[in-house]
């Protein structure tokens, strides 16, 4: 897969802790012509020499303290690309997917969702209980914030580098843990999206199960980190008196399927 010279470049960020015998599959699907960022956790399995060994341009970063959103904002600080993309390293994620992403973001969105939960998206990953919750979380957020996510918890996003400043992580030092450093990253960097009125588009995008390895996904404690963070998001967003009324445009997958070929459908308007 590759871009042509007169699209945007990319920085694909890919969080790795101990994912050494699945970057083969990751990166066979990865766009050459991007620019490859791995920051790692601290991996015992030779994740970084594999990753060397199978792009000898990728670029590592040790990542300051523990956790995926600590990994994803140590990978952001160093990123050059037009437009960033999150990809996890366990085979979840489909490259393939990656040309609508940046198609929307081209199209004018800052912003490209990935939602499993979408006419053209799915999941043969999620267990019923994690559905759940993130059906209620996402409802949760929609009311608060005015927006309108389906699938509020899902890592696979896009977004044009400019949009780091409004999202505000901060990768810092050694230390304990800071707030974001989770997996509650995804929501807050979908809350922050939503509160600084960004344009959001959905992409419908399909979960693959993880190939090796165990995920560290807690459903119930870090349910409840993701159940903090809206709130306490909230809270500042209140406080400071900027109600967000971001609206999430929904563009539907184009796929060869026995149904009818799908057209982006309108703006959905905040509720």
């Amino acid at each position: 897969m590759s871009f042509v010279s007169s699209s945007p470049t990319l920085t694909i960020v890919v969080p790795t802790l101990n994912e050494a015998r699945n970057l083969p599959h990751v990166f066979a699907g990865l766009p050459k012509d991007a620019e490859l960022v791995l920051v790692d956790g601290g991996s015992t399995d030779g994740t970084v020499a594999v990753a060397r060994e199978l792009r000898p341009d990728v670029i590592v970063v040790q990542q300051t303290r523990k956790g995926k959103g600590n990994a994803l904002a140590c990978g952001f600080d160093v990123a050059s690309g037009d437009i960033i993309v999150m990809f996890d390293a366990d085979g979840s994620a489909d490259a393939t997917e990656i040309p609508r992403f940046v198609e929307a973001l081209v199209g004018g969105a800052d912003f490209a969702k990935g939602s499993r939960f979408m006419r053209g998206g799915g999941s043969s990953d999620i267990t019923a209980l994690r559905r759940g919750g993130n059906y209620l979380l996402s409802g949760l957020v929609n009311v608060l914030l005015r927006s309108g996510y389906s699938d509020l918890c899902y890592g696979y996003n896009a977004f044009w580098t400019h949009c780091l400043e409004r999202l505000n992580l901060n990768a810092g030092g050694p230390g304990p843990a800071r707030w974001g450093d989770g997996f509650e990253i995804e929501t807050l960097i979908n809350i922050r999206v939503a509160k600084a009125k960004l344009s959001i588009v959905e992409i419908p995008s399909y979960e693959h199960p993880r190939i090796h390895g165990v995920s560290n996904l807690n459903a119930f404690s870090d349910g409840l980190r993701v159940l903090r963070t809206i709130f306490v998001e909230w809270r500042r967003q209140a406080h400071h008196h900027t109600p967000a009324t971001a609206a999430v445009t929904i563009v539907q997958q184009r796929t060869a399927s026995p149904a009818p070929q799908p057209q982006p459908l309108d703006q959905v308007e905040p509720a």
